[in-house]
């Protein structure tokens, strides 16, 4: 008999949901970030320079991709003042704070 890839991944979800310590955190994080986000929007650093020129047009000064980033975050903030119980919120802070780092180190 074999398990098919659904059942496989509600399974994780359902061990995931009864260990929500920081490893679990991390990991998912890393997962959106390496995964569906990566495939969704491109390359990270693109993708933020991108939103960069937008802003630039909107708010006519220039923005970084690093302070995309740091205003994401800010929105995620935000999020949480309103409800600490939102893992998705704590999920993206992570990733936003793993993507900022790349783009400032990124030569």
């Amino acid at each position: 008999m074999t398990i098919s890839n659904e059942l496989k991944e509600n399974m994780r979800q359902i061990k995931d949901f009864a260990k929500k310590d920081r490893k679990h955190f991390l990991d998912e994080a890393e997962r959106l970030i390496n995964g569906p986000r990566a495939k969704e929007y491109g390359p990270a650093k693109f993708n933020h320079e991108r939103i960069a020129k937008i802003w630039s047009v909107v708010l006519a000064r220039e923005v970084t991709a690093e302070e995309v980033v740091a205003c994401m975050i800010g929105v995620k903030l935000a999020r949480l003042a309103e409800s600490m119980k939102h893992d998705d919120s704590w999920i993206d802070i992570i990733g936003y704070a793993a993507l900022g780092g790349e783009i400032i180190n990124d030569d």
